[in-house]
């Protein structure tokens, strides 16, 4: 075994004065106060989040939920596992969002593009606005489930929150365009690719010049507790946000920052929902995790709307994210307050 130097060897003949600490402590008093200001920056939001006991639902948000119930146990149910190796499932989720959108009455633009040798569909419809139409809010999910998942929570529940948002904003009068998209090919081995249906989305969007001004990606939105210890983040984050996991989400990055604060302002304006929000870089763990990832590649404003998926959820991408560990009636309130986010952002100047 080697012998272990004496670090302080020599030290008890310095005097520990101010000239000898005066720069060390200088050095980290600097570097304290610049991380406690872009901690700050990253994390200070509008507004307070919501606390309190859980309202009941009203008539409304009552019909959201059995909707959202019985459109998660098709995706994540009678369908289950959907993705290019259970190819039939994944062409039977497209039409079944399809069938929604045009029965919700839309005209649905379907984006076919080839992913080795299968060919996957995005599905967009639009609302065009009425003032400002050229500028355009993006609300998206993606479809797809993970390999050996039936993908209820991953994102049966982003699908459905999608769809449920295109039905409740049908006849509004919006001064912005509003697009509700349904990606494919989210989940690895797609992530990060230009397979990915986001990727894919964002890249024709910024060829043709449109004019995103916001893009919401919904991920993963149905799973909430209220046990201590039951919500986990990657550091430093747990130092900062609740450890209850009864909250949703707003993440995005940097650039994306005013967004997430216009978002989260509006939420907590007009939901009675705890919510959380986030703008950090975007190598961070689990802030790009999400189909706004690609629209940030694109050169767009995007954040994620999210339950923090893995960090609260154990059955994330495996075989028991299934139906029943969704809480339904909390994910209808949390989609009734993305609808006046949705609104705001279409008609705010």
């Amino acid at each position: 075994m080697q012998s272990v130097p004496n670090i302080f060897n020599g030290l008890e003949s310095k005097p520990l004065n101010a000239k000898t600490w005066g720069p060390v402590i200088l050095r980290w008093s600097l570097i304290i106060s610049l991380t406690s200001v872009g901690i700050i920056y990253m994390i200070q939001m509008p507004g307070k989040s919501y606390s309190g006991p859980f309202q009941p639902l009203d008539e409304e948000e009552v019909e959201l939920r059995d909707r959202l119930k019985k459109q998660v146990e098709v995706l994540g149910g009678s369908i289950g596992e959907r993705n290019v190796w259970h190819y039939s499932e994944l062409e039977a989720a497209a039409d079944y969002i399809r069938d929604l959108f045009v029965e919700y009455g839309y005209s649905p633009e379907v984006q076919v593009f080839n992913s080795g040798q299968k060919m996957v569909r995005n599905i967009a419809v639009e609302l065009p606005g009425e003032n400002i139409p050229e500028e355009i809010i993006v609300v998206g999910a993606h479809y797809d489930s993970v390999h050996g998942s039936p993908g209820a929570n991953d994102n049966g529940t982003g699908v459905a929150a999608v769809l449920e948002l295109s039905r409740l904003l049908k006849d509004e009068q919006l001064n912005r365009t509003v697009r509700f998209v349904a990606f494919a090919n989210e989940e690895p081995p797609f992530f990060y690719s230009k397979e990915m249906g986001s990727q894919v989305y964002a890249t024709r969007s910024r060829e043709r010049e449109e004019r995103i001004v916001a893009m919401l990606s919904l991920e993963t939105i149905g799973y909430y507790s209220d046990m201590p210890d039951s919500q986990h983040y990657p550091a430093p984050f747990n130092l900062f946000y609740p450890d209850s996991a009864n909250f949703i989400g707003f993440v995005g990055n940097l650039s994306s920052r005013e967004l997430v604060r216009r978002s989260i302002d509006t939420f907590r304006r007009t939901t009675a929902f705890p919510s959380e929000g986030v703008a950090a870089p975007g190598w961070i763990t689990g802030i790009g995790w999400s189909d706004h990832l690609s629209f940030w590649q694109a050169g767009y404003d995007a954040i994620m709307v999210t339950d923090t998926a893995l960090f609260r959820y154990a059955h994330y991408h495996s075989s028991t994210d299934t139906p029943d560990k969704i809480d339904y009636t909390r994910t209808a309130r949390v989609v009734k307050g993305l609808s006046h986010v949705v609104t705001t952002l279409a008609n705010e100047r």
